[in-house]
């Protein structure tokens, strides 16, 4: 059986293809470029599948940010929620666990015993806490995401909690002269030190990190002491959308 998955983003699409719980395909495009180039609406939104490189699926379904768009014409809409626990279950082969998922413009923590979600917090009122956070800061720092995620060690003390705030305080450190390694770890401690309240309710051994900021480095660091495992998933950035594949294979009937 072939099944699609689509997570519809605040930032990026992800979509993925699998059959027989095979990953075939993965792809993402930006949310705009989504709607404007792949999408046409008739009461729906219609996705045009074959513009995508996808055909002859069996069964689709959809998950993502605002509860009105992930309702796609032919697709089947879950919660997000669902949708991450099930992706983080199939990835990581685990059944209890704290799931982090961070993406552009919110964070979700998450318990789940036994493969079902027991409990959870969820971050969507500010995004210092969120990739888009972190890409601003990468905006004045004139230095890539990939570079920004190297550093951890002696961070530049940053105080602000809020994201445009940040972003002063650490044009004033460039002006005092601090090194750009202190910056970047300034930035990613700023970071964690916004998600551990998130955590700090939730106990557990193992975490799993999902979400485009999964690929950071250094906030994986800060978060090693206090958890025994970060588990690592293949496809952090698509776990959404996984999940929706794994809801399609599983749950839903002809």
């Amino acid at each position: 059986m072939k099944v699609v998955g689509i997570d519809l983003g605040s930032r990026e699409v992800k979509i993925a293809v699998m059959e027989d719980m095979k990953l075939l395909k993965k792809l993402k495009v930006s949310t705009v470029s989504f709607y404007r180039d792949y999408c046409s609406y008739d009461g729906k939104i219609l996705v045009d599948l074959k513009k995508l490189g996808i055909e002859e699926i069996d069964r689709a379904v959809s998950t993502g940010y605002g509860r009105n768009n992930t309702d796609l014409e032919t697709f089947t809409p879950i919660n997000e929620i669902k949708a991450h626990v099930y992706g983080a279950s199939f990835q990581s082969k685990l059944k209890n666990f704290i799931l982090l998922d961070i993406g552009g413009q919110d964070v979700k923590v998450v318990k789940v015993e036994k493969g079902i979600s027991t409990d959870l917090d969820l971050n969507d009122k500010c995004a210092a806490s969120c990739g888009r956070y972190l890409e601003n800061m990468c905006a004045v720092l004139e230095t890539p995401l990939e570079e920004l995620s190297k550093h951890h060690e002696n961070p530049v003390e940053l105080n602000s909690t809020c994201a445009v705030f940040s972003e002063s305080e650490l044009i004033g450190c460039i002006a005092e002269g601090i090194s750009l390694d202190r910056l970047c770890a300034g930035v990613n401690y700023s970071m964690y030190k916004r998600l551990k309240p998130l955590l700090t309710k939730f106990r557990g051994r193992n975490l799993v990190v999902t979400g485009g900021v999964a690929r950071n480095k250094a906030i994986k660091k800060y978060l090693k002491n206090d958890y025994d495992k970060i588990t690592e998933v293949n496809d952090p950035q698509f776990n959404g959308a996984i999940g929706c594949c794994y809801f399609a294979h599983n749950h839903m009937k002809k």
